[in-house]
């Protein structure tokens, strides 16, 4: 019993973690974003978004953003998305180091899509 306590005080702890990460990194206003022309940029794997994306998406996964950031404009702006959350943040920081201006981070693009849809 002793044990499931100790488990259970740890599954709950890497929650209240993960949520407050996630609170602290999501960018706000996204909507406004999305409805003055920014791209969605998922950044999960090509398997993953065929499972399901929002539509009209850009697809670029994280393992090759580092090689394939030359497809997209500096110009434009940029969020970023994957399954969770945690891909969006570190893809958003490597187009930041080179020399995107306007990336933001959407999060898990389920939870952004909900966004959209409202």
């Amino acid at each position: 019993m002793r044990n499931l306590l100790i488990f259970g005080g740890i599954i709950l702890t890497i929650y209240i973690i993960y949520r407050v990460y996630r609170y602290q990194t999501l960018d706000e206003g996204l909507d406004a974003l999305i409805r003055k022309g920014a791209i969605i940029l998922d950044v999960r794997t090509e398997k993953e978004f065929k499972t399901g994306h929002i539509e009209g998406s850009v697809n670029i996964s994280l393992g090759t953003i580092r090689e394939r950031y030359t497809e997209l404009s500096r110009d434009r702006t940029y969020i970023t998305v994957c399954s969770h959350g945690l891909r969006s943040v570190k893809a958003e920081k490597i187009l930041k180091e080179r020399g995107f201006k306007h990336v933001h981070n959407g999060g898990a693009w389920s939870d952004l899509q909900e966004i959209i849809d409202k």
